[in-house]
């Protein structure tokens, strides 16, 4: 059974095509610059890789080009769309409501339009990916696979926050969590790696990409999440702030004449390292910048690291304990510096880089461990595997129906 999935970012559509049960993947690809000038995509087969430049103005118009590589003669895999038989898609936030994935309906269309509002960022461009289907490849099964939902098992004592309870009975504002796809496949993966049960295992997950979240995971469950009611808070990232005193947008809306929306695009899209450098989200720029002696730029580096530690060391309090800690997403697996500064100073909490399997742990190509020998915890970098998760998910959906 042929799954296409799908995952779309604000200028881009991330995609791959499984040929499940075996999860052999027949191909995966970008469309990059969606809805800016130069748009062009990277198709990868087995035997092939091709670029192509062509303008998507639309993610629609993204995806159209996706299908037409998927079923081209030379470059695709499928003699035709009728041979997929459904499509899985990366939708961030679903609340508290969605527990698991799910076929897409017009009542779970409404839902996540009723969440847009808590990830403006990220919901509407994934209701764009799935009405593009329903109009590209007409009555084939869609599900929904959320990132918030391995967040549900957090408990009310850490998912609530220190305001007036009946906003969370009004407006379910509480913790939920995103990147859940990522935290869910890589703490699986170190359970493998480690040879234990998942429910034996108090494990760190860092997902260090543009958006940057940490979950502890306690006994294959999240018990804890750096992001909160929206993917805005915690550890510093790409363009959003992270954690800050909430009196802070107060104080410089009166000063500059700002009104609330102006303000949540600030801390969205113009904060975090952009803001910090004034120049720069893409961590390479960052350590290029360093390296050509920008203090601003070696700032924003510290900034990043110390609060990514700073994580660490709260969620092994919170655990009680850790067995290893998980470094994924484009920065955490490419990136030994990060991993490097961020687990400095650990050494007391028996958390031990060896600098030789850090260094040589680039690229994000396969699971590395790159702790020492005489660390008691261990450290692994594990490239994340989202495609995976959504198409096991779509078709375990699949054979149920």
């Amino acid at each position: 059974m042929k799954i296409l999935t799908l995952n779309c970012g604000s200028s881009s559509v991330k995609y791959a095509l499984f040929d499940m049960p075996n999860s052999q993947k027949l191909c995966h690809g970008l469309v990059h610059r969606v809805a800016l000038a130069g748009s062009f995509i990277e198709h990868v087969k087995l035997g092939g890789e091709y670029i192509h430049y062509q303008e998507c103005p639309t993610h629609a118009a993204a995806i159209q080009l996706v299908i037409q590589f998927l079923i081209d003669p030379e470059r695709g895999v499928v003699g035709s769309l009728s041979e997929i038989r459904a499509v899985g898609h990366r939708v961030v936030h679903g609340g508290a409501q969605f527990a698991k994935s799910v076929f897409i309906d017009g009542a779970v269309i409404k839902a996540i339009e009723e969440y847009s509002e808590l990830a403006p960022l990220h919901n509407p461009i994934n209701l764009a990916g799935i009405r593009a289907i329903t109009d590209l490849m007409s009555g084939i099964p869609q599900v929904a696979v959320f990132d918030t939902a391995f967040f549900t098992a957090i408990p009310p004592h850490v998912f609530l926050y220190g305001v007036p309870y009946e906003w969370y009975e009004k407006y379910r504002i509480r913790r939920y969590g995103f990147h859940g796809t990522s935290h869910r496949y890589v703490a699986g993966r170190a359970a493998v790696l480690l040879g234990k049960n998942p429910e034996a295992l108090n494990l760190i997950t860092l997902h260090i990409g543009n958006g940057v979240s940490i979950t502890a995971v306690k006994g294959g469950s999240a018990y804890d999440h750096s992001m909160g009611f929206t993917p805005l808070e915690g550890a510093v990232m790409g363009t959003r702030c992270g954690d800050l005193d909430p009196s802070i947008p107060f104080y410089v809306m009166r000063k500059e004449n700002l009104t609330s929306w102006d303000m949540e695009t600030i801390l969205n899209r113009k904060s975090g390292l952009q803001g910090i450098t004034g120049k720069h989200s893409d961590r390479r720029e960052i350590l290029r910048m360093m390296d050509a002696g920008d203090e601003r730029a070696k700032l924003s580096f510290e900034i990043e690291c110390y609060r990514l530690r700073k994580y660490i060391g709260a969620y092994t309090a919170a655990l009680g304990g850790v067995d290893a800690i998980v470094f994924t997403a484009g920065v955490g697996e490419s990136s030994f510096l990060h991993r490097q500064k961020v687990c400095e100073g650990l050494e007391y909490l028996g958390i031990k880089l060896s600098s030789q399997r850090n260094k040589q742990a680039v690229g994000g190509q396969k699971e590395t461990e790159i702790s020492s020998a005489r660390s008691r915890v261990k450290v692994f970098v594990i490239p994340t595997n989202e495609e995976l998760m959504i198409a096991q998910d779509t078709f375990a959906l699949i054979g149920n129906k």
